[in-house]
C-alpha cells in the first residue's frame, strides 16, 4: 500500500529539457524490444507514462497541501483537494514495491484509477486493450520491474516540466512510434509546423469554440489553446472526435499533458455517428479545423448520400480512394514523355 509518509519526496522546480525526455522515453521502447513488437509499444508505453505523470501530479498536490496546511495529512488526502483520486494500492509506488505479478498490478491500479475518476479518466487505460499485461510470455516480472525503475528515475510532474516540455516530449513519442512501425505518421500525427500554420490562419480568439472532427491526437486542439494565450478561457470550449479509440484516448492525455482540463472529446466515426448535436441538430462551432484521414477506402459514402443532417449538400464523394482517382486524373492528360 502507498506509504504517503514514506513516498513523498521532494520536487524540484528545475526543469529536465526536452532532448533529456526524449532519450529517456526512446530508451524505454529499448526495454520492450524483443517480446513485444515495434507496433505495439505505443500501447504499452502511452499509458505507463500518462499513469507516472498521474500520481507525480498527486504527489506534488499532496506535497502543497501539506504545506498550506502544516502538516494536515487529512487536509492534504481530501479527493477534493486534487485533480486526480488515486485508491489505495494504485500508486506508482505501490507498483514499484511490488516483486511478483507485477503486470497484474499495472493492470489493476489502472483499472482502479479509471473506476475512481469517472467523469476525466474514464477509458483513459483500457482504451489500449492490446496491452497484455499479465501475459508473461511477453512481459516476465524481471523486464516490467526494469520498465518501471527506468521511469521512476525521471520525475514527469508539472514542477519538472513545463506543458509544453511535456506535451512536445509526447508529441515526439507519438511520432517515434509512428516511425519505429513504419506506418503513415499522418494518419495520426499532423507535423508541428502544419498544425502552426492551420491555426495561425484560423486564429480562433478568447471565448470561440474550437472543434476538430478529426483531432487524432489532439494536436491542432492543443496549439488552438495555445494561440488563445489562456487555456482557462478555453475551459469547455474545445471539441474533437476520433474514430480510433486508442488515438481518442491519446487526445485527451496530451490535452492533460499540455495543461488542460475542461474539453470534449468523443470517440466514433464523424460521418456516420457524430457525437456533438443539440436538440436533433449537429452543434456549430466558431472554429473548425482538421486534417481528415486522406485515401480513405469504404468511409461510408452510402450512409453520408442520405445525410439525415443534410450535410452533403455539395454532393457525395465517391467511395472508392479518391485521392489515387485524383492522381491519374491528372497525370492523364500529361504524359511523363511530354512533361518538360
Amino acid at each position: 500500500m502507498y506509504d504517503q509518509d514514506r513516498t513523498i519526496q521532494l520536487f524540484t522546480d528545475q526543469e529536465t529539457t526536452s532532448q533529456q525526455l526524449f532519450s529517456h522515453l526512446y530508451e524505454a521502447c529499448n526495454i520492450l524490444r524483443g517480446p513485444i513488437n515495434q507496433d505495439e509499444y505505443k500501447s504499452y508505453l502511452t499509458p505507463i507514462l500518462f499513469f507516472k505523470r498521474i500520481c507525480d501530479v498527486y504527489d506534488e498536490e499532496t506535497q502543497s497541501l501539506l504545506e498550506i496546511s502544516r502538516g494536515d495529512r487529512e487536509f492534504a488526502a481530501n479527493p477534493e483537494q486534487h485533480r486526480f483520486i488515486i485508491p489505495d494500492g494504485c500508486h506508482w509506488n505501490d507498483i514499484r514495491n511490488a516483486t511478483t505479478d507485477i503486470g497484474k498490478s499495472i493492470a489493476d491500479a489502472m483499472l482502479g484509477i479509471e473506476t475512481a475518476n469517472p467523469k476525466t479518466l474514464r477509458g483513459i487505460f483500457s482504451s489500449f486493450d492490446d496491452a497484455k499485461w499479465q501475459d508473461k510470455t511477453k512481459l516476465t516480472d524481471e523486464r516490467l520491474k526494469d520498465l518501471i525503475e527506468h521511469m521512476s528515475k525521471l520525475k514527469v510532474g508539472n514542477k519538472n516540466y513545463s506543458s509544453d516540455v511535456m506535451g512536445d516530449s509526447y508529441e515526439y513519442l507519438i511520432k517515434k512510434f509512428a516511425d519505429l512501425s513504419k506506418r503513415n505518421a499522418g494518419e495520426f500525427y499532423t507535423p508541428r509546423e502544419i498544425v502552426k500554420l492551420l491555426i495561425m490562419l484560423l486564429s480562433p480568439k478568447e471565448g470561440e469554440t474550437v472543434y476538430d472532427p478529426a483531432c487524432g491526437t489532439g494536436g491542432m486542439l492543443i496549439e488552438a489553446i495555445h494561440h488563445i494565450r489562456n487555456i482557462t478561457s478555453a475551459y469547455g470550449r474545445i471539441y474533437g472526435q476520433e474514430n480510433n479509440l486508442a488515438t481518442s484516448a491519446i487526445a485527451r492525455m496530451n490535452l492533460f499533458l499540455h495543461g488542460a482540463d475542461d474539453f470534449h472529446i468523443a470517440q466514433g466515426d464523424t460521418l456516420r455517428y457524430p457525437k456533438f448535436s443539440e436538440g436533433g441538430r449537429l452543434m456549430t462551432f466558431d472554429c473548425v479545423v482538421a486534417n481528415p484521414p486522406f485515401a480513405l477506402r469504404n468511409w461510408g459514402a452510402d450512409v453520408f448520400s442520405s445525410d439525415t443532417f443534410g450535410r452533403n449538400i455539395w454532393g457525395c464523394p465517391a467511395e472508392s480512394n479518391g485521392d489515387e482517382e485524383n492522381l491519374r486524373a491528372y497525370r492523364e492528360p500529361f504524359p511523363r514523355k511530354n512533361r518538360a
